[in-house]
């Protein structure tokens, strides 16, 4: 079972929780660096799995769409077959072509209204996924670029510290 970044950033920000500090010293804590890189590697081996699920929402909305025309489609036939059975008679020549044209309308309405609301709802559900995958990756390039810093002695950049994520590193 594949697990999600969002998982995987929990059980990193967990590990760093967790971690031990040495004695004398509040802010800083040792971690498994090999177990936290292994997190991150595993978070990057899941965005490529969390963009293939947003693909298959996008041909989930493509089999929406085509179901929906293929209804539309289906309802115009049955509405234009109608409406050559009430032209056969001649006194209802004229009724025939409204409701025909009635059935026609709904059925382009339907059709359309289908068609919004799959692309709407397609468009919300990637908008979503997208920032949700960029947000991770920022994340975890914050992350693993302050755990760098940190872990190699390097002083942290001023304008780094007023931007902390929950993900953060204190030490």
């Amino acid at each position: 079972m594949a697990i999600s970044v969002q998982e995987l950033l929990d059980m990193l920000y967990e590990m760093i929780d967790e971690a031990k500090s040495p004695a004398f010293s509040s802010d800083k804590c040792t971690i498994e660096r090999d177990r936290a890189l292994d997190l991150i590697d595993e978070m990057r081996a899941q965005i490529p799995v969390e963009l293939a699920e947003a693909k298959k929402l996008i041909a989930a909305r493509e089999e929406y769409i085509a179901a929906a025309r293929a209804e539309g489609d289906q309802i115009r036939s049955e509405a234009e077959e109608k409406a050559r059975k009430l032209v056969a008679e001649d006194q209802l020549l004229l009724q025939a072509k409204a409701k025909g044209e009635e059935l026609i309308r709904q059925a382009e309405e339907r059709s359309r209204e289908l068609r919004r609301s799959a692309n709407d709802y397609c468009e919300d559900a990637l908008r979503r996924t997208q920032e949700a995958v960029a947000e991770a990756h920022e994340e975890i390039a914050t992350a693993r670029a302050r755990f760098r810093n940190v872990s190699s002695g390097a002083p942290v950049p001023a304008g780094e510290t007023a931007q902390k994520s929950k993900y953060d590193i204190d030490m």
